[in-house]
């Protein structure tokens, strides 16, 4: 007897993802790929969407070979990836330049700031989209575009997502979730659940904009073509899918209002449900990955981006290796506190322009108290956040931590410890792409997340450190006032010496680019 199951795939910033599931939530099978975003200048992160449809393909054959004993019937497919992100093609589906990448590119600061005022600020435009205008929004970025690259802007049918250009390659439907348009502030009504077009449509410009769905609708079923690539089956039905934060967040279970899902990845990211709308400036309003659900949700720029760099900058050998060191350090890493700004900081402070600080440094200082410090960087800004949220109006209830940073005992502890607050460690860890799998078994039979992937322990806060991180908090909410001048300034060289001229960029000489743009 053959056993039904779904594959799920997430195109993340830092790797991509696939697991093979069946329909009671069992891990048959995993595969990754990593890889890498580039930086072709300072503020600018992109990524190659030919990378993502690949690896795609050979994460889907890896399982395929994996199950080739285990007589398995695929029946879905669930994607996710990172967003929001802008990919420009032209009618046939064929991109122009890299895509331009979520909040963590910075480029677009000076069309935020025309925009939130031509549109009648920031007030105005949360009372129609959920958020304000920030380095996270799509609208700022064809804004760009526009100005910038204006040849491939003209050339510009199509607006893609990882997850939207995922189901575009697997079944020709050109769609986009409602939750990802949600975040293409300012072209998305986010109380109407439609492109609002008076805004829309001079940001748009020549682009068609997307059918919209929900995240867990079928948006197609695989073509002939899309199965002889990836193997398989043709005529099975694809998700639609949404941003990975979000499909994480439903991984773990976290949509009901109170919830906070807690991601550990290359950014750190949190989801709120709430009842009801809520806005503020610094956060982001979103609408959920259900109908009626509405979220309120923050995101740092860095998070296990820093822990990654320190390794390499240290020479360690691994993270465990670290993790060890960091321990050893105790709380408060010795004397030395972090800001974790290295790439701006997205929420709630929107600087794209604030940067990485090491406060407190002597020689005497070792590995350990650095990999501790980032730690407790994160940890701190994590706290940050959730007190804007419940400033904003948000309720806290319930956090659920997932991504591959919550595997181990002691980032969890430090986040705890720092924000007096349990969190659910689940059963199962891996994120974004079991929350894809999770919604395409519900488009196309019966599922229970909570049977999928109950909790395996809380995390609870110790209180015999709060006093003592309390302390440290107090300090880190004070240096970054402290150093925002000197840092704004050193941002301002770094730009200077990074970009003198905005003309070639790097992306409109690639000869694939300019090929592909005279298609």
């Amino acid at each position: 007897m053959s056993i039904d199951a779904i594959i799920g795939v997430d195109i993340g910033t830092s790797s991509s993802k696939g697991v093979l599931v069946t329909l009671d939530g069992t891990v048959l099978h995993s595969a990754s790929r990593s890889h890498d975003p580039s930086r072709p200048r300072d503020g600018w992160v992109e990524m190659d969407a030919d990378l993502w449809w690949s690896e795609f393909v050979a994460i889907s054959r890896e399982l395929l070979d994996a199950a080739s004993d285990d007589n398995v019937h695929i029946i879905a497919v669930g994607v996710s990836g990172m967003g929001p992100c802008v990919l420009v093609t032209d009618a046939s589906g064929i991109p122009l330049r890299p895509a331009i990448l979520y909040g963590i590119d910075t480029r677009a600061t000076q069309q935020i700031a025309d925009l939130t005022h031509a549109l009648g600020g920031d007030d105005v435009i949360m009372a129609r989209a959920g958020s304000a205008l920030s380095t996270q929004a799509v609208g700022p970025k064809l804004a760009w575009l526009a100005d910038n690259e204006p040849a491939v802007f003209a050339q510009s049918r199509r607006l893609f997502m990882p997850s939207s250009w995922l189901a575009w390659n697997l079944t020709g439907a050109y769609v986009l979730d409602h939750h990802s348009a949600s975040q293409c502030t300012p072209l998305y009504d986010a109380g109407a659940h439609a492109w609002h077009e008076p805004w829309a449509r001079p940001l748009a410009g020549p682009i068609e904009l997307p059918a919209l769905c929900w995240p867990g609708d079928i948006a197609g079923h695989i073509t002939d073509a899309a199965a002889a690539e990836s193997g398989l089956p043709a005529g099975i039905p694809v998700i639609a899918g949404t941003i990975d934060a979000w499909s994480e967040a439903v991984s773990v279970g976290a949509q009901h209002p109170g919830d906070l899902m807690l991601m550990y990845g290359t950014t750190m990211f949190l989801v709120n449900t709430v009842p009801e709308p809520v806005t503020a400036v610094g956060l982001w309003g979103t609408v959920g990955a259900f109908p009626g659900t509405h979220n309120l949700a923050g995101g740092m720029a860095t998070s296990g981006a820093i822990t990654g760099w320190l390794r390499d900058l240290l020479g360690a050998g691994d993270f465990p290796e670290l993790l060890a060191l960091a321990a050893a350090s105790g709380p408060g890493a010795r004397g030395l506190l972090m800001l974790p700004y290295f790439a701006g900081e997205r929420t709630p402070i929107q600087d794209p322009n604030a940067r990485g600080v090491i406060a407190g440094l002597t020689i005497s200082h070792t590995a350990g108290d650095l990999y501790r410090a980032a730690l407790e960087a994160t940890a701190f800004g994590v706290r940050h956040n959730i007190e804007a949220m419940q400033l904003a109006g948000g309720s806290i209830e319930r956090i659920v931590a997932v991504g591959g940073g919550a595997q181990g005992d002691l980032w969890t502890q430090i986040v705890s410890d720092v924000t007096g607050l349990p969190q659910v460690i689940p059963s199962v860890l891996i994120g974004a792409s079991f929350g894809a799998a999770f919604l395409a078994a519900l488009a196309v039979s019966t599922a229970d997340i909570d049977s999928w992937n109950p909790p395996a322990e809380v995390r609870q806060p110790d209180p015999a450190v709060r006093a003592d991180y309390d302390e440290l908090y107090g300090l880190y909410r004070d240096l970054y006032p402290a150093t925002r001048d000197i840092s704004h300034s050193l941002a301002a060289r770094q730009s200077r010496a990074d970009s003198p001229s905005l003309s070639p960029t790097a992306t409109q000489t690639d000869t694939k680019y300019q090929k592909a743009s005279h298609v």
